[in-house]
């Protein structure tokens, strides 16, 4: 499956948009703006990665592909992982009355 400019473009303002709107969706309680950017644009990252490895254009381009899917998930989850642990901080610590 060969994948010119326009279909490459199409694909690139679909995860823009996608990545937007759960930036906006989420409530500022939540996550910190600079948390939710962070973990959209890596998820980008990650759908950019998965056709970068899927295309199969080079042995190169599929190893470098299949490393950069593992480091933007780590990243991503990283970034659930420490807003969770930010969440925690602000649960009670004493018994429930």
């Amino acid at each position: 499956m060969k994948m010119d400019l326009l279909t490459s473009l199409y694909v690139f303002m679909l995860a823009g948009f996608i990545g937007f709107e759960v930036i906006r969706n989420i409530t500022p309680l939540l996550h910190t703006p600079l948390m939710s950017l962070t973990n959209a644009l890596d998820a980008i990252a990650v759908v950019g990665a998965i056709i970068l490895a899927g295309e199969h254009k080079s042995t190169l381009a599929t190893i470098l592909g299949t490393i950069a899917i593992v480091a933007a998930t780590s990243n991503v989850v990283g970034g659930f992982l420490i807003t969770d642990r930010m969440l925690k901080m602000f649960k009670a610590s004493g018994p429930k009355k």
